[in-house]
């Protein structure tokens, strides 16, 4: 891995994962993220946290949140929106549990290409106030603005393909 492509700064979090009975003849259950906890809390993964009236909330386990310098373009606008979010993405798992974390970001772009895999399951949830203070100083210490500059077309040269010459003689 390049120096440039690792992060500068990892956030560690803990994912909170929703477990809905479905009212469906197909599933049993429906499956979402829908927090992260500032920090790894000292649980076990798939430790109950609550459960009432068919939904059970469980601590899925820890990840981290990666800051790259690349990216803080994106994390600003993210945190410009008024209500920022941060991506958890649940991949489809073999074993005990249905789904694995596969990933939790703060860069919409990077979310939203989470969802190109169909089976992924990826929610949009708010970003806890220490998350958006860490990646505020994240910004402030790493963002640069890059001017954006007009490429200058240039002008269609309308005989450019009337003086073309093919290879092997043939006109």
């Amino acid at each position: 891995m390049s120096p440039a492509a690792r992060p500068l700064l990892r956030i560690p979090v803990g994912v909170v994962v929703e477990r809905r009975q479905a009212d469906s003849p197909w599933i049993d259950f429906i499956w979402r993220g829908i927090g992260v906890l500032p920090d790894e809390p000292e649980m076990a993964p798939w430790t109950i946290i609550r459960e009432e009236e068919g939904t059970t909330l469980f601590y899925a386990g820890s990840a981290t949140v990666d800051l790259y310098r690349s990216e803080a373009a994106r994390y600003r606008d993210n945190l410009a929106t008024g209500a920022p979010s941060i991506w958890v993405v649940l991949i489809p798992a073999e074993g005990t549990w249905p789904y694995a974390i596969g990933a939790v970001t703060a860069d919409p772009a990077e979310g939203e290409a989470f969802t190109q895999a169909g089976a992924n399951l990826v929610e949009a949830v708010p970003m806890p106030e220490a998350l958006h203070q860490a990646i505020e100083n994240f910004i402030a210490e790493h963002h640069v603005e890059v001017e954006f500059v007009k490429r200058e077309r240039r002008r269609a040269d309308p005989e450019a393909l009337a003086r073309r010459h093919h290879e092997g003689g043939h006109e």
